[in-house]
């Protein structure tokens, strides 16, 4: 018989047991790892390699430019340069880039084209390693390279500078090595790229002041944008060729986005392009990192 005073080696319910399973009494310690709530995790913001933001974690696109992270180029973003694509150039200066991969082109396209000639999925773009070859989609109007109408089914390599219709809406083919002044160079420290237009020194009756010095405004139209044509030259990846426009006159300063790829900020509100609105000195302009205001140093209603 056994002495109910003596400790037993088995069925002692109060020790330590390894590899006890789950049906087991659970007053028992259990040895292993379980999930730990209070575990510290590190996530990792994704900056944004246009206009630099840092976003949270898990979205698709940037919450302040709006550039698709889904179609973002592979590479380091954490101050690389960024990475120059095809564009197709309207007559306004608007570009609209050629991602790798199958680009829908139409009024409900991956590259919208909003024109009543266009069609809803009109052409198609495929950016293979560079190499870029067209097709039309079946669309209403049709689609002609420098004049000359794509057949059904025909894929047309593209080497840049072609004329591009789209049912009568024309756009240039631009390649990055034909893009000029618009060439991004990597810059050594963090701030944006500088503009390239030095101050000028004759009397104006506005100044464009921002971070990167100040830019005389003259009476009537002053252009801005990253072309070298523009009267206001901005050297910055965000910014389009011909980004907009800021009219000074007796009535007062007007700005205006003429389309834009990646938009204008009026303290923090987009503007509608081509929407002419009037503006004062208190006014912040936003275009991607770079900020502006624009100051009267004449007659000019406020």
């Amino acid at each position: 018989m056994s002495d109910p005073n003596r400790t037993q080696l088995l069925g002692d319910q109060n020790k330590t047991q390894m590899g006890v399973g789950p049906n087991s009494d659970l007053n028992r310690t259990l040895m292993g790892t379980g999930p730990n709530l209070n575990l510290t995790q590190t996530v990792k913001p994704v900056q944004c390699p246009v206009c630099k933001t840092f976003n949270p974690a898990g979205v698709i696109y940037c919450v302040d430019c709006g550039l698709i992270f889904e179609k973002a180029l592979d590479g380091d973003v954490f101050g690389a340069p960024a990475i120059l694509l095809p564009m197709l150039v309207d007559e306004n200066g608007r570009e609209q880039p050629i991602r790798p991969g199958e680009n829908t082109i139409g009024r409900e396209g991956d590259i919208s084209l909003i024109d009543s000639r266009v069609s809803r999925r009109h052409a198609q773009i495929e950016n293979l390693d560079g190499t870029l070859t067209l097709q039309d989609l079946g669309s209403t109007n049709g689609t002609k390279v420098d004049g000359v109408p794509l057949a059904a089914s025909e894929t047309k390599e593209l080497v840049g500078g072609e004329k591009i219709s789209f049912g009568g809406l024309e756009l240039l083919l631009q390649m990055p090595s034909q893009a000029g002044t618009a060439k991004t160079q990597a810059v050594p420290s963090n701030k944006t790229a500088a503009m390239t237009t030095p101050p000028r020194t004759s009397t104006a009756p506005a100044l464009l002041i921002g971070s990167e010095g100040n830019f005389n405004l003259k009476s009537g139209v002053n252009s801005f944008g990253r072309k070298s044509e523009n009267d206001i030259q901005i050297s910055d990846p965000y910014v389009s060729g011909k980004h907009g426009l800021i009219e000074v006159g007796e009535d007062g300063i007007f700005l205006t986005d003429i389309g834009s790829t990646n938009g204008t900020l009026l303290n923090d509100a987009k503007l509608v392009p081509n929407m002419r609105t009037k503006i004062s000195e208190t006014d912040i302009i936003r275009l991607g990192s770079l900020e502006f205001h624009v100051e009267p140093t004449a007659d000019v209603a406020q």
